[in-house]
């Protein structure tokens, strides 16, 4: 065994590559080091540093310009009034605010950093992480150096420009929010009252139910079974986007289903909200407000693609899954001396997200 084992291992020191290539075992990696530093034209000509700077803090002062012009645009362009010219300019003007704004910032500081921070190469290297006050002070030095280097505390008109710009930048956003809290005025005292609002629609008794959004009345004969159609008032359809088109329609949007008669598992005092085994729901989802529009014929279920709430069909659009609070809304209908789908009422509780019930 002693002898097989000498054997192996002359083999192995004799052995030599067959391509010819040289295998270096214990000659070190050469360091090529870091190649000759160019100077940029801002570091040759004070002229050009003045400029570069003049253009980071002028393009931080377009961008706090730019934030205020989005505010601006909010209050010249009231998105409250409704008309659709006013929807349109406040949607563009904002959006080409905050945009101009964001790519200033951005431009100013990649600029910034091209032609006017320390760009000298150095080689950091890698330690053991620790936390000894050697190492504390090294951390505390890095943010000095940057300091130097980035001339953040030195150029006053660009770290003054850069803070105006940023803290501008926000500005817009915390004014959007406006709108989502309308106030009450004397023309419309409810303005602010959301529970108030959705306790009503446009729905009323003798409102023929109406294909959205053709604004066609349905008749009941129309309706095939395992069908699901999408209607509004009748009245929605002739009204106009200032006269507050889409409002109403976010809140009267009905889905409208037909099952055989003996499949609803109706109480008593819901006997006569439906016809012939047709059932209309409000669409809108009683979690946060997204369109209940998924209908599953075979199971009878209502989905919400947002966060997946389901609600079944044959037992009053009971929550059967997810997230909803409460069953969507039914509307009570019937039919008229003509055959079309009338509503019989409005709906008989607020429409919409649970939480627009919480005073």
């Amino acid at each position: 065994m002693a002898h097989e084992d000498d054997a192996l291992e002359h083999e192995r020191a004799s052995w030599k590559p067959s391509s010819g290539l040289a295998v270096a075992v214990s000659d070190p990696v050469h360091n090529p080091g870091l190649p000759p530093h160019r100077a940029r034209v801002t570091d040759q000509d004070p002229a050009a540093m003045k400029r570069a700077v003049r253009t980071v803090y002028t393009l931080f002062y377009l961008s706090a310009a730019a934030s205020i012009w989005a505010v601006a645009a909010y209050m010249i362009f009231p998105i409250e009034s409704g008309r659709i010219v006013d929807i349109r300019a406040n949607n563009l003007f904002i959006g080409l605010g905050i945009g101009l704004a964001l790519l200033a910032i951005g431009i100013g500081a990649i600029h910034w950093s091209k032609a006017i921070m320390s760009d000298k190469e150095y080689i950091e290297p890698r330690h053991a992480t620790r936390g000894r006050d050697e190492t504390r002070a090294a951390a505390v030095q890095v943010f000095v150096d940057a300091n130097e280097e980035s001339g953040f505390g030195r150029r006053v008109m660009i770290r003054n420009s850069l803070i105006a710009a940023v803290v501008a930048s926000v500005i817009p956003g915390i004014t959007l929010f406006r709108g989502l809290a309308p106030q009450n005025t004397p023309s419309n005292p409810h303005a602010g009252d959301p529970v108030f609002l959705l306790s009503r629609t446009m729905w009323k008794e003798g409102s023929r139910l109406a294909r959205d959004p053709e604004g066609t009345p349905l008749r009941a004969a129309d309706v095939t079974l395992g069908s699901a159609v999408h209607v509004i008032p009748e009245e929605l359809a002739g009204l106009s986007h200032e006269d507050g088109y889409l409002e109403e329609k976010a809140k009267a949007i009905v889905l409208l289903m037909r099952l055989l008669p003996e499949q609803l598992v109706e109480t008593e005092e819901r006997k006569d909200w439906s016809y012939d085994g047709i059932v209309a729901y409000s669409k809108v989802c009683t979690h946060v407000g997204c369109p209940v529009a998924l209908y599953e014929q075979q199971t009878h279920h209502l989905l919400c693609p947002c966060h997946q709430s389901q609600f079944d069909v044959t037992r009053g659009a009971a929550v059967i899954f997810g997230p909803a609070a409460r069953p969507l809304p039914q509307l009570p209908i019937t039919v008229d001396a003509e055959g079309y789908l009338v509503a019989r009422s409005d709906f008989t509780e607020p429409v919409g997200p649970s939480f627009w019930e919480r005073r």
